[in-house]
């Protein structure tokens, strides 16, 4: 049996169709790569605040000082975490003597999370670690910390600042 009428589509409309596609396509792609970006960046913050987290857990479990050592080198910048060896704190020069030693590799963002870095813009200043003269964001066996900020930056400008406080180590 044969049913009269047409079947399928024409190869205008199919083309019609596929332009559509196209043209929504392009206007989504941006937005969806900036999101993506964004979400990097947020994902390397969290990363970073509970690596501190971590660091704080540490120097209270060992009842010894643990300290985020930050380097930066022409790649960005690296942390590490020390803990401390001869009960004087951790210090640039027990670190270099090995007395205080690591509790882990050197870690860079920008390794975990493309197009994110330790960096600041704006108005945060050049300077992306802001805890004082020291690299060193130093946890004591009590809780508390080293105060300050550290700067991340993303791919797509988006800035997020990681803040210590001293009294709480949070």
């Amino acid at each position: 049996m044969v049913v009269s009428g047409s079947e399928g589509h024409t190869l205008i409309e199919t083309l019609f169709t596929l332009g559509l596609i196209v043209v929504f396509s392009a206007l989504a792609i941006p937005s969806a790569l900036a999101s993506v970006d964004r979400a990097r960046a947020t994902a390397a913050s969290r990363y970073l605040a509970s690596r501190m987290a971590m660091a704080r857990s540490h120097a209270v479990m060992r009842a010894a000082a643990v300290a985020l050592r930050f380097d930066e080198g022409t790649a960005g910048v690296t942390f590490q975490m020390f803990v401390d060896g001869n009960r004087n704190g951790v210090r640039t020069r027990d670190i270099a003597s090995r007395v205080d030693r690591p509790l882990d590799d050197p870690v860079r963002l920008s390794d975990l999370f493309p197009g994110v870095a330790i960096a600041a813009s704006g108005d945060a200043g050049g300077d992306p670690l802001r805890i004082g003269s020291s690299n060193l964001l130093s946890f004591a066996p009590l809780g508390t910390a080293t105060s300050g900020s550290v700067y991340v930056r993303g791919a797509d400008g988006t800035q997020f600042a990681i803040r210590i406080l001293g009294a709480t180590g949070r």
